[in-house]
C-alpha cells in the first residue's frame, strides 16, 4: 500500500495545526520585549504580489538555513501557482509516480484488507482533497517550490518554511531518491516519507517560534495541538469529513507521527545539526517512526518471508502484491474492525509481517494472504482473539465456522478463511481452498492444521453473524502490553 500523499507538500490543515500550537505557546510564554507575536489576526490578509512572494522566499530561505544548519547549495525557482496548476502537478505526478497496474493493485489490496470500500474512486478522491488542502509544495525534479496563490500573506511565510526546509534537505540529501530507496518495502517507505514531512513541520514549528527563543526540543509532545487543530480543520473539509478512516489516517501519519519522531531524536541529540544522521542511517518500518526509541536503539524489525508460489497457488490466481503492511497498517486494519482501543493495544506488538495479495482471474475474487510476527506467544494468542473477531466481522454471513486453540475456519461465497497462530507467529488465509490453505502451512514448515470432523466442531451449516470466536482462557489476559518489548538491536 504505496503511500499516497506524495513528497513535499504543505497542506492547509496540517499548517493550521502548527500555527496554533505556536499561538498557544506565545500565549503561555509571552514574547522578549521588542518582538512580535506570532498569533495570527482573525482578519485574512491580502494575497502577495510575485514580488513580495519573491522577496519573502529569500528571506525565509536564509533563516531556514540558519535554523537548520543546512547550506544553500544552489539557486532556488519559487512560484505562485494557481488552484488549477496544483492539479496539473498532482495529476501528473500520480502518473509518473506509479503505473496503473500498481495503482489497480495497490486499491484491491486496500479493499482486500477492508480499509475501503469495494469500488471507492481513490485516486480521483485524492487528486479532489489534495487540491483543495495543499497549501504549498516544493519539486525535487524542478528544484523548485510552489505556494498556493490563494494563501493569505500572513500565512505564506509559515508555509515557506515547510516547503524550504524540503528545499534544503533536498540540497543536502537528495530526498526524492532517498524515499524512493526503500522500495519495493511500502511501510519502510512510510517510515521515509514520514522523516521528509515530519522533519519540516518540526522545522515549521520552530520557525513560528523564533521570536519566543524556544523550539520543538523545548516543548512536551509537540503533535497534540497539531492533531487537535488538523482533525478540526479535517472535519470542516467537506470531502474529509466523510472520508473512510484509512484515509484520514494515512493522510496526517507522516505529517504527525514524523514531527513526533523528528522531535524525539532532536531530544536526544544535540539539535537540527544533528539531522544528517537520520539521513544516513534512516529509519526501516513505521514502527521505528511511532516508537522513536526504537530507532534510536536500533531495534529493527523481523524479516517475515512467505513461500515461492509456484506450486502452491492455484494457477487461476495472479500476484497483484506482495508487500508489508508495518505497524501503522495492522493498527488502521484492527482499528477498523476492532476499534481504536484494542488497535492502539495490540499494534505495538507488530515484530515484522509479509502480505500477498492475488486476482482470480477467472472470478476476479482477491485472495489474501497474511503472515505476522508478534513481539512473544502471548502477544499472538491475543492477536488470535482480535483478528479472528474482525475476521468474521470482515466476512458478516459465513457458514460452517470450525474452531480450535489457535485456529479458526470457516466458509464464504469466495472461498474459505483460515486464522492460525502458532508460538509467536500467525496466518490468515481469505478467499482460497483448503488444499491451497494446507500448501501454504507446510510451506512456511509449520505442521499440519486441525482439520473440520472431529467430535467437537462447529455445527456445520449454520450461518454466524459477528460471533466472536471461542479463544482458550490464555489467550484473553486483562492486560495488554502498551508498547513492544525490547528486541535485538542492528
Amino acid at each position: 500500500m504505496r503511500r499516497w500523499v506524495g513528497l513535499g507538500l504543505a497542506l492547509v490543515l496540517i499548517a493550521a495545526g502548527a500555527v496554533t500550537l505556536s499561538g498557544q505557546q506565545a500565549a503561555t510564554a509571552p514574547p522578549p520585549s521588542g518582538s512580535a507575536s506570532t498569533a495570527k489576526t482573525a482578519a485574512p490578509a491580502p494575497v502577495a504580489s510575485n514580488a513580495d512572494f519573491s522577496k519573502a522566499a529569500d528571506e525565509v530561505l536564509q533563516q531556514m538555513s540558519k535554523l537548520l544548519d543546512l547550506p544553500i547549495k544552489e539557486p532556488l525557482k519559487k512560484s505562485l501557482r494557481s488552484k488549477q496548476e496544483v492539479r496539473d502537478y498532482l495529476v501528473r505526478e500520480e502518473k509518473e509516480d506509479r503505473t496503473d497496474k500498481e495503482r489497480y493493485s495497490d486499491d484491491k489490496t486496500l479493499e482486500a484488507f477492508g480499509l475501503i470500500p469495494k469500488g471507492f474512486p481513490l485516486n480521483k478522491f485524492m487528486i479532489d482533497v489534495l487540491t483543495d488542502q495543499v497549501a504549498g509544495l516544493y519539486d525535487p525534479k524542478a528544484k523548485e517550490f510552489y505556494i498556493a496563490d490563494w494563501i493569505p500573506i500572513d500565512e505564506q511565510k509559515s508555509v515557506m518554511s515547510h516547503e524550504l526546509t524540503h528545499a534544503l534537505e533536498d540540497q543536502s540529501f537528495h530526498i526524492d531518491p532517498w524515499i524512493k530507496a526503500a522500495r519495493p518495502n511500502d511501510d519502510a517507505e512510510l517510515a521515509r516519507d514520514a522523516v521528509s514531512e515530519g522533519s519540516a513541520l518540526a522545522a515549521m514549528v520552530d520557525y513560528e517560534m523564533l521570536d519566543q527563543n524556544v523550539g520543538v526540543r523545548d516543548i512536551p509532545d509537540v503533535t497534540l495541538m497539531i492533531r487537535t487543530g488538523a482533525i478540526s480543520e479535517m472535519d470542516k473539509d467537506p470531502n474529509l469529513s466523510k472520508a473512510p478512516q484509512y484515509i484520514r489516517d494515512q493522510l496526517l501519519f507522516p505529517y504527525l507521527a514524523g514531527t513526533g519522531f523528528t522531535q524525539s531524536f532532536l531530544k536526544a541529540r544535540s539539535g537540527w545539526g544533528d539531522l544528517h544522521e537520520i539521513f544516513a542511517k534512516p529509519p526501516v518500518s513505521t514502527q521505528q517512526i511511532i516508537h522513536p526509541d526504537l530507532y534510536l536503539q536500533g531495534v529493527t524489525p523481523q524479516i517475515v518471508k512467505l513461500p515461492d508460489w509456484k506450486g502452491i497457488a492455484p494457477p487461476d490466481w495472479k500476484l497483484l502484491d506482495e508487500n508489508v503492511l508495518g505497524e501503522f497498517g495492522l493498527n488502521e486494519v484492527l482499528k477498523q474492525f476492532d476499534g481504536a482501543d484494542t488497535a492502539d493495544l495490540l499494534a505495538p506488538a507488530w515484530k515484522g509481517d509479509r502480505y500477498a495479495l492475488f486476482e482470480d482471474e477467472k472470478t476476479k475474487d482477491a485472495p489474501l494472504v497474511f503472515r505476522l510476527a508478534l513481539d512473544n506467544a502471548d502477544d499472538a494468542n491475543r492477536f488470535f482473539a482480535q483478528y479472528a473477531k474482525a475476521l468474521e466481522s470482515k466476512h458478516v454471513t459465513h457458514v460452517n465456522p470450525f474452531r480450535r486453540p489457535g485456529f479458526l475456519q470457516f466458509d464464504t461465497d469466495n472461498g474459505s478463511v483460515f486464522l492460525r497462530c502458532i508460538a509467536t507467529e500467525c496466518l490468515a488465509v481469505e478467499g482460497a481452498g483448503r488444499d491451497t490453505f494446507d500448501k501454504i502451512n507446510a510451506a512456511i514448515g509449520w505442521q499440519p492444521a486441525p482439520q473440520p470432523g472431529s467430535a467437537d466442531a462447529s455445527t456445520p451449516g449454520a450461518l454466524t453473524q459477528n460471533r466472536a470466536p471461542a479463544v482458550p482462557p490464555q489467550s484473553t489476559p486483562p492486560v495488554i502490553p502498551s508498547g513492544p518489548v525490547a528486541r535485538s538491536a542492528m
